[in-house]
């Protein structure tokens, strides 16, 4: 074993203490712009809760009068005389709408607009979400099937529809729903800031809000000759009568020409059309208008009609350009985009909040990446929040396990959480840029498919960003579940990304934030294992190494969703020695609306979990009575199950070390929607230090 270098573990206890985006990328000024108008909430039908934001900032940036109607449209006037043009867009984008709150507190939806792409109500299950109330955003998740029950969903091969969503805000009941404020009808979205990478912005209806930034920025120009209206139109899913109310309503202006910018399009489109259903916009807007047709416009988008539809800056910059020339405006500022204010996506602390810390401690390790072989930044955090006593003696082994060895040296009891997270690598890459990836772990791919991705590059000097973003390339259209293939794309040719320092074998995931939801529910990507990373680091804490009898070895390890590498590696070298292995890891509950509850039923906030079975090794009778034992003497109450998976402890059985899994019950196993109860936690890192201090 080699001593660990303590100035990384200050170092990763200064960068925790801050909020950053890890690998935060160089964007430039017309991305931010389009992120922020790709990011903007506006629900359809519920648009007039959020445009009036725009007033203030759009008319600093225009220097024209904005008006907002009461359906919630946008409009700008500029020049006068003829010709009277108008230039439009639609401000809104499809979702979903509460229709049910069921008896134990979970959500049913139904669509609001027409998807344009077959996976687009898959894209939202298994994520975060959050419902827009009248109070603000309350975070979700949409369930899906745990990762580690495979083999009981083998008949589900079916893509997910919207009637196949259920969401899950961490209540119990429907009053715990109703104390959020939520109320049937409340919009629900897709919880995601706004993403770029390489030359790229993306998000649901990227191309159409591009539209809107367009019009935006045209608007700053100068119209000399006619007017020009610049409309952001409510309702465009259900064909622009937003639109239709506005030209009806100004009595003082009748149109001669109407461009409208619309999305979802894999090519460019540029072309007038006067049969209505040749177009997205309702013959009723021309009739309101009293025109006989429309000029539409749309930019080409990758990934169209999904939620990471992307748009290259130069096709945003085509399209600004032939808006400014449909809208007669010329004069532009040299950078014309509008960056407009987006809404933060935090949820404020509580008061008196008595699950606040081990809520923080979680939170800092489970949104760091640990793909497995490259764990040194959830390593270096866990170090950095050791107690002094046990960063004094903290190891590093040969696998990169983080080792903390204490008491006289006999009757070895071993704790083990582990510090990787499923995951994907890269496979091979097409001259294009098109990564093909390979599953690391038992990822559930269609949890993965059409959501941002993070290629994270092996460790780089420091200052130099170590991830690429990008994203992972759903399907042109899916009638089954899963793909077979999964690719991600990062906006480069092969070239670009070996320049940029890209190998086969460099591990891929998604960005990830872990949000408290519901009472002492918590919600993020990695639960499995960041939650028994932290219990193992809280039961540290709270030791006495003076007061052991025996010794005592708190392992976090490597590579456990690849086939035990780390814990392996130890049983390797001192298993023979060892008493008792104990595995800190996940119990995949069946206390999901998706699961059968004929085994694996524990309840979240139920207790820590006696992991008495899993599907590779057996408590013996006399352990259990051990953790029974440790349990009432410390007044925790514990649930004993059978579950699915292995653990860390199975390398240690072969050499004569029963294995006994301490777990937390978790619900929606290797996803990103993975959720515990913060109470669980708290009680199983009391477990575990009763467990440490018992006596072999």
């Amino acid at each position: 074993m080699s001593r660990h270098l303590h100035a990384h573990a200050v170092i990763a206890a200064a960068l925790l203490a801050m909020p950053c985006r890890l690998g935060a990328q160089p964007t430039t000024s017309a991305q931010r712009a389009l992120a922020s108008w790709i990011a903007f909430d506006a629900p359809t039908g519920e648009e007039s809760r959020t445009t009036p934001n725009l007033v203030k900032p759009l008319e600093a940036a225009t220097g024209g009068r904005v008006t907002v109607d009461a359906l919630g449209n946008v409009i700008i006037r500029k020049g006068s005389g003829m010709p009277k043009r108008v230039v439009a867009c639609a401000i809104d984008r499809p979702g979903f709408a509460v229709t049910q709150i069921t008896r134990d507190g979970m959500l049913r939806l139904h669509r609001v607009g027409g998807a344009s792409h077959q996976l687009w109500d898959q894209a939202h299950e298994g994520q975060q979400l959050e419902i827009l109330t009248e109070r603000g955003a309350v975070p979700a998740v949409a369930a899906i099937r745990n990762g580690h029950f495979v083999q009981q969903h083998s008949r589900d091969t079916l893509v997910v529809t919207a009637d196949d969503l259920w969401v899950d805000v961490g209540a119990r009941t429907a009053a715990e729903v109703a104390l959020l404020g939520v109320r049937l009808l409340d919009p629900v979205q897709r919880r995601l800031a706004s993403w770029t990478y390489a030359s790229h912005a993306a998000g649901a209806n990227a191309g159409a809000r591009t539209g809107c930034a367009a019009i935006m920025a045209a608007s700053r120009g100068t119209v000399s000759r006619g007017e020009t209206m610049f409309v952001l139109s409510v309702q465009g899913v259900f064909g622009f009568p937003g639109l239709g109310g506005v030209l009806a309503r100004q009595v003082d202006f009748r149109a001669d020409s109407i461009t409208v910018v619309v999305g979802a399009r894999a090519s460019r489109l540029d072309r007038w059309t006067r049969a209505a259903g040749a177009s997205p916009v309702n013959e009723a807007v021309l009739r309101a208008a009293d025109v006989e047709g429309v000029h539409l416009l749309a930019p080409a988008v990758r990934a169209a009609g999904t939620l990471v539809e992307s748009i290259e800056i130069g096709e945003a910059d085509w399209l600004l350009t032939q808006v400014v020339r449909a809208a007669g405006a010329s004069d532009l500022p040299a950078d014309p985009w509008i960056t407009i204010p987006v809404r933060e996506r935090r949820v404020a602390p509580r008061l008196n909040d008595p699950y606040a810390p081990v809520m923080r401690l979680l939170q800092q390790l489970a949104d760091l990446p640990g793909v497995p072989g490259q764990e040194w930044r959830v390593r270096e955090a866990i170090e950095a929040q050791l107690p002094a006593w046990a960063k004094a003696i903290a190891t590093v082994d040969d696998a990169g396990n983080l080792i903390v060895s204490t008491g006289p040296a006999r009757d070895t009891v071993v704790f083990m959480a582990h510090m990787d997270e499923v995951s994907y690598d890269v496979q091979s890459i097409a001259r294009d840029g098109t990564v093909t990836l390979r599953g690391r772990g038992g990822v559930a791919n269609s949890a993965w498919e059409g959501q941002a991705a993070l290629l994270h590059l092996p460790r780089p000097a420091s200052g130099v960003p170590d991830t690429v973003p990008g994203i992972f390339v759903p399907r042109e259209n899916g009638r089954v579940r899963t793909a077979l293939t999964v690719t991600a794309f990062f906006g480069m040719d092969s070239a670009a990304l070996v320049a940029r320092g890209v190998r086969i074998g460099d591990g891929v995931t998604s960005p990830k934030t872990s949000v408290r939801l519901a009472g002492s529910r918590f919600t993020g990507r990695s639960m499995d294992d960041r939650a028994g990373s932290s219990a193992l680091l809280l039961a540290v804490r709270g030791i006495d190494p003076k007061m052991l009898d025996h010794a005592v070895m708190f392992v976090w390890t490597t590579s456990e969703e690849t086939g035990l590498a780390g814990a392996i590696a130890l049983a390797n070298r001192v298993g023979a020695t060892v008493r008792r292995a104990y595995s800190i890891d996940t119990f995949v509950s069946s206390e999901t609306p998706l699961e059968s509850s004929h085994f694996a039923f524990v309840s979240l906030g139920g207790g820590p979990v006696l992991r008495a079975i899993e599907t590779s090794s057996v408590s013996p009778r006399s352990i259990r009575r051990g953790v029974e034992a440790a349990a009432r003497t410390s007044r925790i109450p514990l649930q004993t199950g059978l579950t699915q998976g292995g653990t860390d402890g199975t390398a240690f059985t072969f050499f004569g070390a029963p294995n006994t899994g301490l777990s937390w019950p978790g619900r929606y196993s290797h996803t990103p929607a993975e959720m515990l109860d913060l109470q669980d936690l708290q009680q199983l890192a009391t477990l575990i230090r009763a467990l440490a201090m018992q006596r072999p």
